[in-house]
């Protein structure tokens, strides 16, 4: 009689990168991974600044990766810190340093079946996303798992509306402030 093989423990794979959007992903998928009673694993994916292919033509900057790979690391302990308040996750799995692009390495470590995958969504200006590719939607399209696609806060919306305010030098509307905060449930 031979013994079956063990299917692989379901995962929570969850893309890092230290912005406000993937720490509120970070937080609920470790949610996800203790409801699922699955691992919990928090990636931050990493690449030369000019890209691999920059660093492949330009041989100095392999002296530079050890650096890159080093505050790779940093940011995910910070961003583990913030959310947990420490460098553990209080879950089984593993934390991962990756080098590449964050859309294609993301959907490569959440290959199995089993895996779900978190990500940040949303929050990016039409600049950002006609200059920068979105991981989220490069992950939503080429996900061979579910991808569990987490919106920003609404209070981010509210800050970046502060923000804009100020570098325009406008005057802050405090009754508008005081009127949103009243529609704001007490346990929130």
């Amino acid at each position: 009689m031979s013994e079956s093989p063990m299917p692989p423990a379901a995962r929570v794979v969850v893309g890092v990168s230290g912005s406000p959007g993937s720490l509120t992903a970070l937080g609920r998928a470790a949610d996800e991974a203790r409801l699922r009673g699955a691992e919990l694993w928090p990636v931050v994916t990493w690449q030369p600044p000019e890209g691999d292919l920059a660093a492949r033509r330009f041989p100095a900057t392999t002296a530079m990766v050890p650096e890159w790979e080093r505050l790779a690391r940093e940011r995910l302990v910070a961003a583990l810190r913030e959310v947990f308040g420490g460098a553990g996750t209080g879950l089984p799995g593993q934390a991962l340093v990756v080098r590449g692009a964050p859309g294609p390495a993301l959907v490569r470590i959440a290959a199995q079946d089993s895996d779900i995958l978190v990500i940040g969504a949303g929050g990016r200006g039409r600049l950002r996303r006609a200059l920068w590719p979105s991981v989220s939607r490069y992950c939503l399209a080429h996900a061979g798992c579910p991808v569990l696609a987490v919106p920003p806060s609404p209070l981010r919306a509210a800050l970046t509306a502060v923000h804009r305010r100020n570098a325009l030098r406008l005057r802050l509307d405090t009754g508008h402030l005081e009127r949103e905060f009243e529609t704001v449930p007490p346990h929130a």
